[in-house]
Parts: structure tokens; C-alpha cells; sequence
């Protein structure tokens, strides 16, 4: 029986052994950084939801909060590609950005705006009145905009453009101009949070959020940065 123990063991030992060496020859994909950047301010910021509609462009302090993200991007070594929503005030954000890098910035529809259908151009203090603004707050996985889009399939649609852009860009790192309730999606599916809880996080205008995508799963670096260096950002 001893003998019988020790041989099984020596086999579970090899078998281990040679799925370490497996493991080692084929690491999978290299990790991905993602840096969500929202896009800076407009004339109504705050004020209404503008959702899809053409021609909103952003603010002079607006064009000011993208130079800053566009000089904090600067100063990492290297960084692949930018790509962007394509409403105005989100290309108009990644404009100093691609500048800066000496790249020119591609236009990605899955990062467009969640589609807010008649709810869109609305005065955001009208609809804080209705009834349903309690359900997008507390309840937005149950949630459709009237002849709109779903939170859900928002963040769906958001989740996949991030993963196709990654597997485009293994060991690199990217910028992707967004808006705030899609960039507030990825996070809480990167940090594995449920879309009901998606509106406790804060993302400002020209804020820079990090995730590094790997082949274990997301790891959110930072969330709604304004201020700190992105050199410092790494995994802990």
C-alpha cells in the first residue's frame, strides 16, 4: 500500500511539474491598460442630460480640463493608441491627448454615450421630479430609457468595446474618451460590482480612471483621477 502511495504521489508531483513549465512557456495575454477618460466640460454640465444629441462641444474650461488629462497622459512612456466616442465634446477631449502622443485619435462607437432616447436634451432638475428618477438611482438594472437604451445593455456594450480593444492591444496601453455613466459601467464591472450600485461612483469631467485588463481578471488602478501623477499607478 506505502508503495502503491508513494508512486501515485510522484505522479501527481510530475503532472504538477509539467503544467508549471506549461504555464510558464504560455504565460496567456499580456496585461492591457485602459485609461477611461470622461470627457471635460460643457456649456450645460450639470444642467441637462445631452446624451447623443450632435453638436454640444465643450466649454472653454472644458478644452482647459483636457489639456491637463492630455499633459498627464503625456508623461508616460508609452501609450499605443486613442480612441474616442464620437460626439463632439468627447473627440474635442482626446484631441490634446492624441496631440500630445503624436497619435491620431480613433473614433469607437461602443463608447458613445448611453442613449437616453426621449429622455435626452431634458433639464436635469425636470427629471429629478418624475417618478422613474428614483429607479435610475437606486434600481438601474431594471431600468430602460423611454425609446432608449437599458443601463444594462450600456454597460454590455461599453464591457465588449473594451475587451475588443484590449485584445487589439495585448501588453499596451491605451486612452479611450468616454462619458460618465459608461465609464461608472466598466469600473463596476471591473471591480466586480452590481450595476445597481453603479451611481455611489463619481466620475468628473476630464477625470482619468485606469484599469490593467489581464488574464486573471480587471485591476482598477484608479478611479475619477484629477490630480495624481499616472507614473505612480501600478498593481499592488
Amino acid at each position: 500500500m506505502a508503495t502503491r502511495n508513494t508512486t501515485t504521489s510522484k505522479r501527481t508531483k510530475r503532472a504538477a511539474t509539467k503544467k508549471k513549465r506549461t504555464a510558464q512557456k504560455h504565460p496567456g495575454p499580456k496585461p492591457t491598460t485602459v485609461l477611461l477618460v470622461r470627457h471635460g466640460q460643457t456649456p450645460t454640465t450639470g444642467q441637462v442630460l445631452p446624451g447623443r444629441a450632435a453638436g454640444l462641444h465643450l466649454a472653454d474650461s472644458g478644452h482647459e480640463q483636457a489639456q491637463i488629462a492630455a499633459d498627464r497622459i503625456a508623461e508616460l512612456k508609452n501609450v499605443a493608441a486613442v480612441y474616442s466616442s464620437p460626439l463632439e465634446r468627447a473627440k474635442e477631449t482626446a484631441a490634446p491627448i492624441s496631440k500630445a502622443r503624436g497619435l491620431r485619435t480613433r473614433t469607437n462607437r461602443g463608447l458613445i454615450e448611453c442613449d437616453f432616447g426621449d429622455w435626452t436634451g431634458r433639464q436635469l432638475t425636470d427629471l429629478m421630479k418624475l417618478p422613474e428618477w428614483q429607479t435610475v438611482q437606486r434600481a438601474p438594472s431594471t431600468f430602460r430609457f423611454p425609446n432608449g437604451e437599458s443601463f444594462t445593455e450600456m454597460q454590455t456594450r461599453m464591457v465588449d468595446a473594451i475587451a475588443a480593444l484590449c485584445a487589439e492591444h495585448r501588453g499596451e496601453t491605451i486612452v479611450c474618451v468616454s462619458h460618465a455613466d459608461t465609464i461608472k459601467a466598466a469600473v463596476a464591472q471591473a471591480a466586480g460590482t452590481h450595476l445597481d450600485l453603479f451611481q455611489r461612483t463619481v466620475i468628473s469631467p476630464a477625470s482619468i480612471t485606469a484599469i490593467t485588463y489581464t488574464a486573471g481578471g480587471p485591476i482598477v488602478l484608479a478611479v475619477n483621477s484629477t490630480g495624481r501623477s499616472l507614473t505612480e499607478l501600478a498593481p499592488s
